[in-house]
């Protein structure tokens, strides 16, 4: 009874880092179908979204039965409940990459995003996907030192989001679309780093009861 219980804590991570894998794969094709102008790239993201919100749906549904079934304590029940939240944080992390998507498709067959812009768009995009996959490793090794640095890492982010609306705002030439666009567009990718953070905090929450402020060097990590 008890192998057949930690097989199932050992499926809710499994899910988890599932997810994380095809929110990874919807980020990568959403910015190539904004920036390459791929029309059927950009429909097959926005079909894809509605089953990453089905494997959450499911996630939390095995997530609760354990609760409900197990009455488990100590780190057994903050894994479940973290991942309650982990759940929720990747499939908005999905829905921010069919926004993407949405814009590439609403001004196919003009340009999504101003020449001048291409190259910190993808560079958002790099860096989403630096922070999601860096997300994914904390969840599978808990890896505190990691976790602090995804956070870190997300300035960069924020950067680049300030940095293009200066630009948009003393800039002259753009389109209405184009402003309202970008605008979007650079919201959608700072989020997504956003969630990434949010992700390794519930690691840190998991691992030792407390916030990221709390993480340090030399941490006892229990295994799943």
């Amino acid at each position: 009874m008890r192998e057949a219980y930690q097989s199932d804590l050992r499926h809710i991570v499994d899910d988890l880092l599932d997810m994380a894998d095809l929110v990874g794969r919807a980020l990568e094709e959403a910015t190539q179908a904004l920036l390459e102008g791929d029309l059927a790239l950009a429909e097959r993201v926005i079909a894809a979204d509605p089953h990453i919100d089905r494997r959450q749906i499911d996630l939390d549904s095995k997530t609760v039965e354990l609760l409900a079934r197990q009455a488990p304590v100590a780190t057994d029940l903050r894994l479940l409940v973290a991942s309650l939240r982990m759940s929720s944080s990747l499939e908005r992390m999905g829905d921010l990459c069919a926004h993407v998507a949405l814009v590439a498709r609403r001004t196919h067959p003009e340009p999504a995003v101003p020449e001048q812009h291409r190259a910190q768009i993808a560079r958002m995009s790099e860096l989403g996907g630096i922070a999601l996959r860096d997300a994914a490793r904390v969840i599978a090794e808990r890896d505190l030192a990691l976790a602090a640095q995804v956070e870190k890492d997300d300035a960069e982010l924020d950067d680049l989001m300030l940095e293009v609306s200066r630009e948009i705002a003393r800039g002259d030439g753009y389109t209405n679309a184009q402003i309202v666009d970008l605008t979007l567009l650079i919201r959608f990718y700072e989020r997504l780093g956003d969630h990434a953070v949010s992700l390794v905090r519930r690691v840190g929450f998991l691992v030792t009861g407390d916030s990221l402020d709390a993480y340090h060097d030399g941490v006892d990590v229990p295994e799943f």
